[in-house]
């Protein structure tokens, strides 16, 4: 006699996710609205713009295709981005950039783990709790996506999981700079918006953003029932 365990199907946290987007909205629409607030920020965040500016373009891209793969949130180039160059290289030009940036990035971190360092990062990998999945031509995509979709790993942790695990560079690139590209566009629009104090511009990022979580879920919850079938 047989038994079979059903595992219980989970509904995507809408509500969680719409009410932490609904406060973000009101904490930047205090911000802006407090003259004071602003001031502070704007004079601020003037000052780091300056600084980035002037260290160039060229230093910044370069900076954020290669630190994320050591661990250097990719958010810390995403929401600076747009302020500092879109005046002398345009919000598409911008884009263009960071998802460029990120493509080498993704490449150097994938280099890196499977060939580079690939004993040492083995050895912290299983010591900080994390495994290595063992792929192989019929689960390498459902892998993939599960290690980026999933919440918790560092991007850089991800980066060496899949890189140890020896996933297809090509499925890797795809799948990986695909994952990304909305946290980037939304992290580029959002801090557009709070640095320039344009609120619909932030709003529109925001936006980008609860969507990126909301779909990395239902993409979660789908490729999971059908590993568990």
């Amino acid at each position: 006699m047989s038994s079979e365990v059903s595992v219980p199907k989970r509904k995507l946290p809408v509500v969680p996710l719409v009410a932490a987007g609904i406060v973000l909205l009101v904490v930047a629409v205090l911000a802006l609205r407090d003259p004071a607030l602003r001031t502070a920020l704007t004079d601020g965040s003037d000052r780091a713009m300056d600084l980035i500016r002037r260290l160039g373009a060229g230093v910044f891209f370069g900076a954020m295709a290669i630190l994320p793969a050591v661990g250097v949130p990719l958010m810390a180039f995403t929401v600076t981005a747009g302020q500092a160059f879109a005046p002398q290289m345009g919000m598409a030009g911008v884009i263009a950039a960071s998802l460029g940036a990120m493509a080498i990035n993704l490449a150097l971190g994938y280099w890196v783990s499977r060939y580079a360092l690939r004993p040492v990062l083995a050895g912290l990998i299983k010591r900080y709790g994390y495994s290595v999945p063992r792929v192989n031509a019929d689960n390498a995509l459902m892998v993939t996506l599960l290690v980026r979709l999933t919440p918790g790993p560092p991007y850089a942790v991800q980066a060496c999981i899949l890189g140890l695990a020896e996933v297809p560079f090509r499925l890797y690139m795809i799948v990986s700079w695909l994952a990304m590209t909305p946290w980037v566009l939304g992290g580029i629009i959002l801090g557009k918006g709070l640095f320039s104090g344009k609120f619909g511009v932030a709003v529109t990022g925001v936006c980008v953003l609860i969507v990126a979580v909301i779909g990395v879920q239902w993409i979660r919850r789908k490729f999971f029932r059908r590993r568990t079938a």
